[in-house]
């Protein structure tokens, strides 16, 4: 079969594609012309030209640190090279694609609906059950997952067909269920905790056992407004389950629900690093999914590796580019003369703190939270250190941040994953969330101006 290419029209216009030619020769222009420009500036206007091309994050970070130093400094190509391959030698990046591979395995091996059965029977009763059960099997999926985006396919597939079967609005039952996946981020084990630790060489067991009460005061808060709206309306409710009912749904779930115990145990007592935990929650989801469920085949689970290779590969590409992005920050000298300037400004916690929230709010509009962590964390985070913010407090906050950014468009992970299951437009689903966007915005406050919240259990058990 032949494939047939249409040549361009010749009146079509050709200026779009000189777009990168342009921006890239942008800095070789401004130093022949003298033009006097901070270098932040130019960087900046790099990137985000580069972006608004319609380029991927990870090639623009990559043409704009290549483009600057090859035409604004005499850095060697040698010195590039061996940066993209020191960059990720660390221990914790390892992580990263043991706890994707550990979260496909738990989505197709059955844990999501053991868990949705589990918690239907805990908190089906009260109003709104359904929609509560969601919000805990979010939570509970969380915990073992580590990631936003796979908590809503394994919990939305499943409990957005049976709210709607049951009588509950779909926009009600995708609102639930696109803010409580983004839990998948905060509460342990988290894949964005681990790219802001290696930004900024901050204790990834600190940051996992931080996120912990910070991760079940948002459930409560979301399961209240899901609760409230329910009884608002008068949304149905499931009927008593009995002792042993709650007892069967506990026992069928335990496998899934006891590797909780493990990540998080084996961490704070010392059995193992928080990478080490990542590679065993990998062997035992396989495990789980197949020979304990018995949902997966062995033929399913070489696709199951493949996604994961395929997911994984795209985030150490974007870590690499961001690396050499972090790289030149730093050897311009960027991030120290932004803190010089809040200093010399008199900019204090309060003022930096809001500055830093409303920065990464509009990032998330345009950025997903892998990128905005691993861009803006080497440069706000010797800010804050400078102003005595607590590296662990603000690596909580970050996070929170990029909840709230997976959760609105235009770039919203959240709002594309569950249009597609609830078959919902973005506009309808943007209008869906905003009850429990609101109560994730409140909560982002909160988080940000009591560090305790974030601070108090890992400093209690010696991790801090």
């Amino acid at each position: 079969m032949s494939t047939l290419v249409t040549p361009p029209s010749p009146d079509a216009p050709r200026w779009p594609a000189l777009i990168p030619i342009a921006i890239i020769a942008l800095p070789g222009v401004i130093r022949l012309a003298g033009v006097p420009l901070n270098n932040a500036w130019i960087i900046f206007s790099l990137l985000i030209g580069l972006m608004l091309t319609g380029m991927p994050v990870s090639i623009s970070l990559g043409l704009t640190v290549l483009t600057y130093l090859f035409t604004m400094t005499t850095v060697p190509i040698e010195s590039v090279a061996l940066k993209l391959f020191t960059g990720i030698e660390r221990f914790e990046i390892m992580a990263i694609p043991f706890f994707i591979l550990a979260g496909n395995f738990l989505t197709h091996g059955g844990v999501a609906r053991r868990m949705i059965k589990f918690a239907s029977a805990m908190v089906g009763h009260w109003h709104g059950g359904l929609g509560l059960a969601g919000v805990v099997a979010c939570a509970l999926f969380a915990a073992v997952s580590g990631s936003s985006p796979a908590t809503v396919v394994a919990i939305g597939a499943i409990i957005l067909p049976a709210m709607v079967k049951q009588g509950f609005p779909p926009r009600f039952g995708a609102g639930v269920i696109t803010t409580s996946g983004a839990l998948g981020i905060l509460i342990p084990p988290s894949i964005v905790m681990v790219m802001y630790a290696v930004a900024t060489n901050t204790s990834v067991g600190a940051l996992f056992i931080a996120g912990i009460i910070p991760g079940l005061i948002l459930a409560t808060m979301l399961g209240f407004t899901t609760w409230w709206r329910a009884r608002k309306f008068n949304y149905p409710r499931q009927p008593v389950a009995s002792a042993a009912e709650r007892l069967l749904s506990f026992r069928d779930a335990i496998w899934g629900l006891s590797l909780i115990v493990i990540v998080i145990g084996g961490i704070y007592t010392g059995i193992f690093t928080p990478t080490e935990a990542a590679a065993m929650s990998a062997v035992y989801a396989f495990f789980v999914a197949v020979f304990v469920y018995k949902d997966m085949n062995l033929k399913q689970v070489r696709k199951v590796m493949l996604d994961s290779a395929n997911m994984s590969a795209m985030l150490l590409y974007i870590i690499t580019n961001a690396v050499m992005f972090s790289y030149l920050m730093t050897s311009e000298n960027i991030p120290q003369q932004l803190a010089a300037w809040m200093l010399d400004k008199n900019l204090g916690v309060v003022a930096y703190l809001l500055f830093v929230n409303i920065l990464l709010l509009l990032a998330g509009n345009v950025m997903e939270p892998s990128s905005i962590v691993l861009i803006m964390a080497p440069i706000l985070f010797p800010v804050a250190m400078k102003l005595g913010i607590d590296p662990v407090h603000f690596g909580i906050m970050m996070t929170v941040n990029m909840e709230v950014g997976m959760c609105h468009p235009p770039v919203g992970l959240n709002l594309y994953v569950a249009s597609g299951i609830a078959k919902m437009g973005i506009t309808e689903l943007t209008i869906a969330v905003w009850p429990w966007l609101l109560t994730m915005l409140v909560f982002l406050v909160a988080v940000t101006y009591w560090p305790a919240m974030s601070t108090w259990l890992p400093r209690t058990l010696g991790m801090m």
